[in-house]
């Protein structure tokens, strides 16, 4: 169970090859963002200088999936990305983003748990898979910390009207919530 908390080490040669010191094999980007959606972390080190190259690849593997058409960020979040490196603001856009990113894991986990409990939602066809969708979005959204646990729909209960109302007054404080944050 350590050995998971460690990262995956893998070394840049001069190549430019990357290295898998834990299988002891090449691996292409592609398969360093597929370690990372089965919620492994990665650390990329440059063999000769010792450099860590981590960051760098992250990006990379964004951008590549942005050229591919699979687009996530819009392009008012990349220009304010942008604007950020050049302000003074930007030294806190790190924990903003952090921040920003544990909220939306939460608000999503607490909102799957609700559904899951009210009747009418968690006997609807297809709930259980809509929850598994869900939650591999939010586990890739996050680079893998996905922290929520899975839920199993609970039995049909009577009089759950109050739950619903909450859920409904949670979901709309969440959209609220981050229609404030794509501004």
């Amino acid at each position: 169970m350590a050995e998971d908390k460690k990262p995956l080490l893998i070394k840049r040669y001069a190549s430019r090859r990357l290295y898998n010191t834990e299988t002891s094999d090449y691996v292409t980007l592609e398969d360093i963002a597929g370690f990372i959606r089965e919620g492994r972390d990665v650390q990329i080190v440059d063999l000769k200088s010792g450099d860590d190259l981590t960051r760098q690849y992250l990006l990379q593997i964004i951008a590549e999936h942005e050229s591919r058409g699979e687009t996530m960020l819009p392009v008012g979040v990349l220009t304010d990305l942008v604007r950020s490196y050049t302000t003074s603001a930007g030294a806190m856009m790190p924990q903003f983003l952090q921040m920003s990113f544990d909220m939306l894991r939460d608000g999503q986990s607490k909102m799957m748990e609700n559904m899951a409990r009210v009747s009418p939602l968690g006997k609807m066809p297809g709930f259980e898979a809509m929850q598994a969708q869900q939650e591999a979005f939010i586990k890739a959204m996050t680079g893998g910390k996905w922290g929520g646990a899975t839920t199993q729909p609970a039995p049909a209960d009577e009089g759950k009207d109050e739950d619903l109302t909450e859920i409904r007054r949670q979901l709309a404080d969440l959209q609220t919530k981050l229609s404030r944050m794509g501004k």
